[in-house]
């Protein structure tokens, strides 16, 4: 915990920098079949969650798509992206992470 604590300060007070921006993103679709690497979704309409160290919101839309393609996930509507705080340290390149999945009717 007081790891997370330092990188987060460290990021705040400048004596770490990033060429990345967090985002969280959200995405309306629709899960068909068996998600893959180990996901879980009813079939059905759903909305994914995503949050990732990006270059630009351009970029965070990017990967919401390679990645729900690659789990399985079709992005049939809108994808919403936030600036948000984020829940782990940037790396030396764009990553996501923290990927959920929440059905609706």
């Amino acid at each position: 915990m007081e790891e997370q604590a330092n990188w987060k300060l460290k990021l705040q007070d400048g004596r770490e920098a990033t060429p990345y921006t967090h985002y969280t993103l959200i995405a309306e679709g629709v899960v068909e079949g068996e998600l893959d690497h180990g996901f879980k979704c009813p079939r059905g309409k759903a909305f994914m969650g995503l949050k990732v160290w990006a270059t630009d919101a351009n970029e965070a839309a990017e990967m919401i798509h390679s990645i729900a393609s690659q789990i399985g996930f079709k992005i049939t509507g809108r994808i919403e992206s936030f600036e948000t705080d984020p829940e782990e340290p940037p790396g030396e390149d764009p990553h996501g992470y923290g990927i959920n999945f929440t059905p609706f009717k």
